[in-house]
């Protein structure tokens, strides 16, 4: 996948951790974590806009776009 999760940079910049994100946010650690780990394949734009509330932040300080390459490049 090509998109790049940076949850873990703004923890780190609020000193926060996952479990008071998830509570704040209002999702389960666990979806948080497959969010954050990036394996997920969708995330809705009212997580996104909240996870930027508590974190304040904006959207491309969580999510980038990343090259892809294949084999033999």
């Amino acid at each position: 996948m090509p998109i790049s999760v940076d949850i873990d940079v703004m923890l780190a910049r609020r000193k926060m951790s996952v479990g008071e994100l998830a509570d704040r946010v209002g999702i389960t650690p666990a979806n948080l974590a497959v969010l954050k780990n990036g394996r997920a394949k969708a995330v809705r734009f009212a997580t996104l806009a909240a996870l930027c509330e508590v974190l304040e932040c904006q959207p491309g300080d969580l999510l980038r776009w990343e090259v892809e390459h294949t084999e033999g490049e």
